[in-house]
């Protein structure tokens, strides 16, 4: 099929996090300033120097059957409980072939994840050093490999026109949903279902990051812990989960009849070229992904209310990401709400993109943006670039076409903004 420039619709969502174990309750958490932080309560956590982080609240075992959970890594058990709350909500009934609103060979999966099945490859190897050879999983590789949550949602709605795993640390949801949206643009697929997944709460991660000087230790508040914007941010807060969106043609889910929650404008994506860890202090990569989005659609920045920020409570990354903001859009960055949902997620790494391209879908859907809490000392940059929503919910405007941006950024300089608008 030719290149064409169709319009993009989200037509389903899903979620497991660490507020709840599917949308409504996340939605739910979200608007209510609900913090999803708690104390790690393992063993190897006694020795740790950070010993929080967000847990999702349901287990995917009490969704998925526990012989199929036992040969998928975590980061895929997030994955498959998210996409099929998305594929369930899009109205699809079975997957491609048995459904016929929608052919197999039309339809994509795009699901990533920043670390891959990284519980998988650590337990193994302690299964290896201790138990020997004979006792390692034979689902070892299957299990750990990246592609291993793409692979699994794609085998269970039956998707041939491609399965795919960008991997770019924590842009990796958000940069999944922007490659569906171009698959979709450019005819590759009439529906993608898109998204991001993580599960990295283990003590070597947790031991890394925090050698890092990258995660918060404030044990005692563990809800309080994960604070953007605030004077006395130290890090961010680890959590794990997935979010996933199933995006298609306006054309196709018209003719099925299908609700849709937005649509899905574009991407614009750059890189620093600065760090392999550090931000550009002065936002300008993000500012160049922003650039691009506005060069790459039709999106009115008049049109942008609301911004649900990547915001990860780190004292650099904060504040470049909203004077990117305010290089871009001006004073109009004066009327656009913006959140910090990882203050009551914590940072889902490779599944951030996906849980807030969810979380900026329903403001848009519901005119609501969520808080962002834990911010008691509001420090004067971010006041000074931005209106970020602090303590509760707020309302947006109810009138008129409203549009959203999600941003999602990691390690390596990677800069991923996608942009939704009302219907």
């Amino acid at each position: 099929m030719s290149s064409t420039n169709r319009t993009v619709v989200v037509t389903g969502i899903g979620a497991t996090t660490p507020l709840g174990g599917d949308v409504a309750s996340t939605w739910e958490g979200l608007v209510a300033g609900r913090s999803g932080v708690k104390p790690l309560e393992q063993d190897w956590a006694a020795e740790q120097a950070v010993r929080i982080a967000a847990p999702v609240a349901v287990e995917p075992t009490e969704v998925i059957p526990r012989p199929q959970a036992r040969r998928l890594d975590r980061s895929a058990q997030f994955a498959l409980v998210a996409a099929k709350e998305a594929w369930a909500d899009a109205g699809f009934e079975a997957k491609a072939g048995e459904d016929p609103a929608v052919d197999p060979d039309r339809l994509g999966a795009v699901i990533a994840s920043g670390i891959g099945g990284v519980t998988t490859l650590l337990d193994q190897y302690d299964v290896l050093k201790e138990k020997g050879v004979r006792r390692v999983s034979p689902h070892t590789v299957p299990m750990l490999m990246p592609n291993s949550p793409s692979a699994n949602v794609g085998l269970a709605v039956g998707a041939r026109a491609g399965v795919h795993t960008p991997v770019s640390a924590c842009a990796s949801g958000a940069e999944a949903i922007g490659y569906a949206i171009e698959m979709i643009r450019t005819g590759r697929a009439d529906v993608v279902v898109a998204g991001g997944t993580e599960a990295a709460i283990h003590p070597l991660p947790i031991a890394a990051f925090g050698n890092m000087m990258a995660m918060s230790k404030n044990n005692d508040d563990p809800q309080g812990a994960s604070r953007p914007y605030d004077v006395a941010r130290d890090g961010f807060v680890l959590g794990e989960g997935a979010g996933v969106v199933v995006l298609e043609s306006a054309e196709h889910a018209a003719k099925r009849g299908a609700r849709v929650y937005a649509e899905a404008v574009g991407q614009g994506i750059s890189a620093d070229a600065h760090d392999i860890v550090q931000p550009e202090p002065e936002g300008r990569g993000i500012s160049k992904a922003l650039q691009n989005l506005l060069e790459r659609t039709d999106l009115d920045p008049a049109e942008i209310v609301h911004v649900n920020a990547h915001a990860t409570s780190t004292p650099a990354g904060d504040i470049a990401e909203l004077k990117a903001l305010r290089k871009v859009f001006g004073d109009d960055t004066d009327h656009i709400a913006v959140s910090a949902t990882k203050s009551m997620t914590g940072h889902l790494l490779g599944g951030a993109g996906g849980v807030e391209t969810v979380a900026t879908v329903l403001a848009l859907y519901h005119r609501v943006a969520p808080p962002t809490i834990n911010v008691e000392n509001l420090d004067p940059e971010a006041e000074a670039n931005a209106d970020v929503v602090r303590g509760e919910a707020r309302k947006l405007p109810v009138d008129g076409r409203l549009a959203a941006l999600n941003d999602s950024f990691g390690f390596g300089g990677h800069n991923v903004v996608l942009a939704f608008r009302t219907v």
